[in-house]
């Protein structure tokens, strides 16, 4: 991990494209703020692994649908 010490109106860039910048400091709170690109995805880190939780939980049911439709009149009939 990388630790700055960045004061008010102070930025880093990242891979040329995005930029953050201290806004405002309170008392522990930080308040930043981001330039990036229009196709470029930010989320908190609450929200992203909440995400990946219901994506890993939707992948473990599409397995368990696309078991059991394996199950289901597609065996071969042939005797």
């Amino acid at each position: 991990m990388l630790y700055l010490t960045r004061k008010i109106g102070e930025s880093v860039i990242i891979n040329d494209d995005i930029e953050v910048t201290v806004v405002d400091i309170r008392g522990k709170s930080i308040k930043l703020g981001f330039t990036f690109p229009q196709d470029a995805s930010v989320l908190r880190r609450e929200i992203y692994e909440r995400i990946q939780e219901e994506n890993r939980a939707a992948a473990i049911g599409s397995d368990s649908l696309a078991d059991a439709i394996k199950g289901r009149g597609l065996k071969s009939d042939k005797k």
